[in-house]
């Protein structure tokens, strides 16, 4: 669990900075995604690299299901028998709906292949520029797709958070002062990366980037 976590939050913040690309300029973003494709040439093919990283992406995520189902089984195996009476734990959002919240990111992540990597789900297919993709896909008129973007980010925030925090407490952090420290961490982190997601969307809605 810690080890694919830890890998999907390196690659959710590099994938976000490269995303901010786009404020320098549409063709310098387009200049990026190709020499992200260019990576490993001549020892790799052609956008090889990006087609390692995407494989990998995705068997870090099984990893991480994997891990969190057997954890759940395991649980239920310690406590077979249900309390009479169980009192109600105080516990932050997050880590009550983390399972939900991992259903909408694992959704809101084949969504998002198909419709900024592969393009077939945007209006400009795959065979257009990133960059044209990127503003064709959070235009005015599609506030639907901003709207379910947003609420995925979202959702991936306060699953950041939550899992950082529970990172530090896996490692020993049990003090209350360092437990304190650990939850400023997670929420610093999380809010840092749904900033940087949301911004790109925002700032193609408000005609800032077109």
């Amino acid at each position: 669990m810690a080890v694919s976590g830890a890998l999907l939050v390196l690659f959710l913040f590099a994938h976000a900075a490269g995303n901010l690309k786009i404020f320098v300029g549409l063709s310098d973003f387009d200049h990026y995604a190709e020499w992200l494709r260019g990576l490993g040439t001549p020892l790799l093919p052609h956008a090889w690299f990006l087609w390692i990283q995407r494989v990998g992406l995705l068997v870090a995520i099984g990893l991480h299901i994997w891990a969190a189902t057997a954890l759940t089984i395991r649980a239920r195996k310690a406590r077979p028998v249900k309390y009479a009476h169980r009192p109600k734990i105080q516990g932050s959002y997050a880590a009550r709906t983390m399972r939900w919240g991992g259903v909408i990111i694992v959704l809101f992540v084949i969504y998002h292949i198909l419709d900024l990597t592969t393009g077939h789900l945007n209006p400009e297919g795959g065979d257009s520029d990133p960059s044209a993709r990127v503003v064709a896909d959070f235009a005015p008129e599609r506030w639907y797709v901003t709207l379910f973007y947003v609420v995925s980010v979202v959702a991936v925030g306060f699953h950041l958070r939550h899992g950082i925090w529970s990172a530090f407490r896996t490692l020993g952090q049990q003090t209350t002062k360092g437990e304190r420290r650990a939850q400023a961490i997670a929420l610093v982190l999380s809010v840092v990366l749904v900033a940087m997601y949301l911004s790109v969307p925002f700032a193609v809605l408000t005609g800032l980037v077109d």
